[in-house]
């Protein structure tokens, strides 16, 4: 597993007994799971986000067409819970939460449209809840702007309320995809794991959704 080790101060400054602790794992290729469960980070909110470079910025032109080749990333998900319900929490068709009525297991905080914005987009899953939760689908999809993942550099981090950060880099660009699957979390048995999948989808939700056998019925959304 490729891990990243930080040297982090004590309080009051020194570092006398070494002060090396673990802050971060990325997920790979060669090692693209984790499990919450076992490293004691279920519990809590866990936060999802996204972070990329937006490019050059779109004005409008002659007649409000568009110029520059900025893109908008959109952060979503496809979920499923114990109760056999499922459906996607996404910006689009304002679906900001889920279950979509009560108090929500997953809600997305926003939708930034440019990429500037320093926190990124977030996503917060409740895994308190962790029972309810059969599986999560997190996924990423280029609203608007040519599908140029390379300069886009985005990055996904998962950020337990315990434990080390991890991360999920979309490293492996497809310019004919508009839309890319980050990762799987997935209660097996009641041990939640975290798979990377940095899976291009040439396609939109419904694609998603083909792939990986949601078995949903969709409609053209939007903002």
């Amino acid at each position: 597993m490729a891990i990243d080790y930080t040297k982090r101060p004590k309080a009051g400054g020194g570092d006398a007994a070494g002060g090396v602790s673990l802050s971060k794992v990325t997920l790979t290729k060669s090692a693209p799971s984790i499990s919450l469960t076992k490293r004691g980070a279920t519990g809590g909110q866990l936060r999802v986000n996204l972070q990329w470079s937006a490019g050059e910025q779109q004005s409008r032109g002659l007649f409000g067409m568009r110029r520059g080749n900025a893109i908008d990333l959109d952060l979503g998900c496809l979920w499923e819970f114990s109760d056999g319900s499922k459906g996607v929490v996404q910006a689009l068709g304002n679906a900001f939460q889920a279950p979509y009525q009560g108090t929500p297991i997953i809600r997305l905080d926003g939708d930034d449209r440019s990429g500037s914005a320093s926190g990124g987009e977030n996503m917060f899953i409740d895994l308190s809840r962790v029972d309810e939760i059969r599986r999560i689908l997190v996924f990423t999809f280029i609203y608007e702007g040519v599908p140029n993942w390379a300069s886009a550099d985005g990055v996904v981090t998962l950020f337990p309320a315990a434990g080390p950060e991890i991360e999920v880099r979309l490293d492996e660009p497809d310019r004919n995809a508009p839309t890319c699957v980050i990762a799987m979390l997935e209660n097996k048995g009641g041990d939640l794991q975290v798979r990377r999948e940095v899976r291009y989808i040439q396609g939109g939700q419904a694609d998603i959704d083909a792939a990986y056998g949601w078995g949903m019925e969709w409609a053209r959304g939007r903002k």
